[in-house]
């Protein structure tokens, strides 16, 4: 299913402070997605230290998957759900896409996965922060594949924008 190409996904899934936002980057190690999976894990920030997305201790996911946070943790409750279900959550969906067939076994072991990951600082709900990231990284790593959006899907939505956070008022 998948090809040799750079693969870029993205997902949002959920509501509310529980919701996940997930843009993935997939692609050969040995190309720009392996270049910028290793500059990014030597080159942590303030508040922003990406890490190797984990199914438990020293089992690290396949493809090797780098989990960035979008957001600097706000609080230690707000680090946990990073660093926990949100990991988690996002480990698992890249094991769900190599099971379904997205990434395919030979790219397991030759690919990386870059995974940009927000949790909402005000997020509360263990269990549903873990599942919509598991969907959300599932999903964005099958829309990288399949190179979504289709163009025309965004030349339709081009004079309605809208996202969790901005409705415009209707031109006019």
């Amino acid at each position: 299913m998948g090809d040799a190409g750079l693969q870029i996904g993205e997902s949002f899934i959920g509501e509310g402070a529980n919701a996940a936002h997930i843009n993935t980057v997939l692609g050969h190690r040995d190309g720009p997605a392996g270049t910028a999976w290793a500059s990014a894990l030597a080159s942590p920030s303030q508040g922003h230290v990406p890490f190797v997305a984990v199914l438990r201790p020293s089992l690290p996911v396949k493809p090797l998957t780098l989990f960035v946070t979008k957001a600097a943790p706000a609080s230690d409750e707000h680090g946990l759900l990073i660093w926990g279900p949100a990991q988690a959550g996002v480990a698992a969906g890249v094991a769900d896409a190599l099971a379904d067939g997205v990434i395919t076994a030979e790219q397991a072991d030759s690919h990386v996965v870059i995974a940009a990951v927000w949790v909402n600082p005000s997020a509360d709900d263990a269990d549903a922060v873990y599942e919509h990231n598991r969907t959300a990284t599932r999903t964005a790593l099958g829309n990288g594949v399949d190179r979504l959006p289709a163009t025309e899907d965004v030349l339709a939505a081009r004079d309605a924008p809208t996202n969790p956070f901005y409705t415009p008022t209707p031109r006019g």
